[in-house]
């Protein structure tokens, strides 16, 4: 009974040792560290960097992502920005272990006496909240060095070494971690019991592994919760949260292996020399466990920070946005089914500039960019086969893109009423706009011309040639990739994609060359029909003026000189072009 005491005791001290420091570092920091979260995650590198400094200096990385949940709920991040903060904190938070791996329990004692002088003494905001976190470190020592006690006996009580031998399997180590972790809702703790453990040579490394696994999907559960109630972009930044460490923990446990963990974490630690058995396990094992800690975290960093996009698309498609059927303000009921207006354009956000921004630019390319790609893909079996459903839905599928677009026009048109509106987001509402134009344009002319183009070939029974087909497959999927790299920058902030699109004009422009002395050739020798030929030319011709739409939203939303861009789209306004006929 005394040995559960003390190690519920220790726990105890050890938990209490955590918040202290964590929130004294925290009030250490201020509203600049809000700030600094906020404004340094430009691209998932910085993300990933911030995420990690953020981490590292707070000792949470719980506090961490329910901060970027935060942020993402009141619109200061996208969901996209959140995920290299979020990545970067399960580097940070690798540190708590490092630290605890250090045998210092020693000086818990004089800790705790230094910092409660100063924070009690009367000194300065800043050397106050020092102490506090010198007094949390304390804690968390003397609270580990208390539990390291009650487990002392545990080396020679056998039913519990047999306990730990079924602790060898990395499934039901994952899972026992996991679950306490979301009990205490601390990663840390499980870290910190695993370590005591390794240090009483109670674990072995490939247990202690398993066991760090399963702390890190346990430590998801904050972060859930803290979403509960927000909107559901800062439910899908928590969703990110788990599939990283989900995903991580499969990857390390079904196709790389513990065993590859544990050999790469034996040959970047020291080991003691002159001790074996229990005495060696106990003195290498906590700063080997450390270093796995670090290295699982680090690792998948690394692998999952080029797919941040997939990983956004990921949580998107398990948390879907919220449709709910209303009209667009100040627009009267058009004809025709009506799109399901997201939930995205709502009015409240209209006082604060920068989440009704976001929520334009997200129903944009969520909503009608989304829309416009799948009429693009639906077009091609109408123009190929006759197929009549997909011209029906291609045609339902503009209404519902006219009526995002009148909602988004009318929703930024108010926003840009607003007097708290700088000139930089005034900027931006006006990309919006021309954005907006850009993809309800690249709609109109798949329902107006291509559609028309789709009803004759119907009509008259045309049949392309092998090489007709075929090449406008080509042409086809060459568009579309274009369409569908530019709504990915849109949501990225990738200008390099956006950079992609408009680099596309000289191959776009060759496609067309290529099929016009292609079909003169053909036709000198009697293969195809004039009928066929200039049909083909037609949707070639529709094709290139969807790209120029296309590659207008890359310049406007990724612009080198943003006032020359700016003056173009007003010069475009005033003369009510819709694009040349060819890119």
């Amino acid at each position: 009974m005394a040995m559960t005491f003390t190690f519920i005791g220790g726990l105890a001290l050890f938990l209490l040792g955590m918040e202290t420091m964590s929130m004294a570092l925290r009030n250490l920091a201020g509203e600049r560290l809000q700030s600094v979260l906020a404004r340094l995650t430009t691209n998932r590198f910085t993300g990933v960097a911030t995420g990690t400094a953020t981490t590292a200096l707070i000792q949470s990385s719980s506090v961490t992502t329910v901060l970027v949940v935060g942020f993402v709920s009141a619109g200061l991040l996208s969901l996209q920005q959140s995920i290299g903060v979020i990545f970067g904190a399960e580097i940070g938070t690798t540190i708590t272990a490092q630290i605890l791996a250090f045998k210092i329990t020693h000086y818990a004692l004089p800790m705790i006496a230094a910092g409660l002088a100063l924070a009690l003494l009367p000194l300065s905001a800043q050397t106050q909240h020092c102490g506090r976190g010198l007094l949390g470190l304390g804690l968390i020592f003397f609270g580990m060095g208390l539990m390291s006690q009650g487990m002392a006996p545990l080396r020679s009580y056998p039913p519990f070494i047999d306990m730990m031998m079924q602790v060898e399997h990395p499934l039901i180590g994952i899972l026992l971690a996991a679950g306490f972790t979301a009990l205490v809702q601390s990663s840390s703790a499980t870290t910190g019991i695993v370590i005591i453990m390794a240090s009483q040579g109670l674990i072995t490394l490939p247990a202690g592994i398993a066991l760090l696994f399963g702390a890190n999907i346990g430590t998801c559960i904050t972060a859930l919760l803290a979403s509960i109630g927000r909107s559901r972009e800062a439910v899908q930044a928590a969703i990110v949260h788990i599939l990283f460490n989900f995903m991580g923990v499969m990857i390390w446990t079904i196709l790389i292996g513990v065993d590859t963990m544990v050999s790469l974490t034996t040959w970047v630690s020291p080991v003691s020399e002159g001790l074996q058995g229990t005495a060696l396990l106990a003195a290498d094992a906590p700063r080997q466990l450390a270093n796995a800690h670090t290295l699982f975290n680090v690792i998948n960093t690394l692998i999952f920070i080029p797919f941040v996009a997939q990983f956004a698309w990921m949580a998107r498609r398990i948390v879907p946005p919220v449709f709910v059927q209303a009209s667009p303000p100040n627009t009267p009921d058009a004809a025709g089914p009506r799109a399901d207006i997201p939930w995205l354009l709502d009015p409240k956000w209209l006082g604060d500039p920068r989440k009704a921004l976001e929520t334009a630019r997200m129903t944009i390319v969520d909503t009608m960019g989304q829309r416009v790609l799948r009429m693009y893909e639906e077009i091609l079996s109408a123009l190929l086969n006759g197929d009549r459903n997909a011209l029906a839905i291609v045609v339902e599928m503009d209404h519902e893109v006219n009526t995002t677009y009148r909602g988004v026009v009318d929703y930024l048109t108010s926003l840009s009423l607003n007097r708290r509106l700088s000139p930089d987001l005034g900027k931006r509402v006006t990309m919006l706009l021309e954005a907006a134009r850009q993809l309800e344009n690249i709609g109109d002319i798949i329902k107006t011309n291509l559609v028309h183009l789709g009803e004759e070939n119907i009509a008259r029974g045309i049949q392309f040639s092998p090489f007709a087909q075929d090449h406008i497959v080509s042409f086809h999927a060459e568009v579309g990739d274009a369409l569908g790299t530019c709504l990915e920058a849109m949501i990225t902030s990738d200008f390099a994609s956006a950079q992609e699109v408009v680099d596309s004009k000289p191959k776009i422009k060759d496609l067309l060359a290529t099929a016009s002395r292609q079909q003169v050739r053909q036709l000198a020798h009697g293969v195809g029909t004039a009928s066929s030929f200039a049909l083909e030319m037609d949707i070639y011709e529709q094709f290139s003026r969807i790209y120029y739409h296309v590659k207008r939203t890359a310049k406007v939303m990724f612009p080198s000189d943003r006032s020359h861009v700016l003056k173009q789209i007003g010069s475009s306004r005033d003369n009510g072009t819709h694009g040349p006929k060819a890119a």
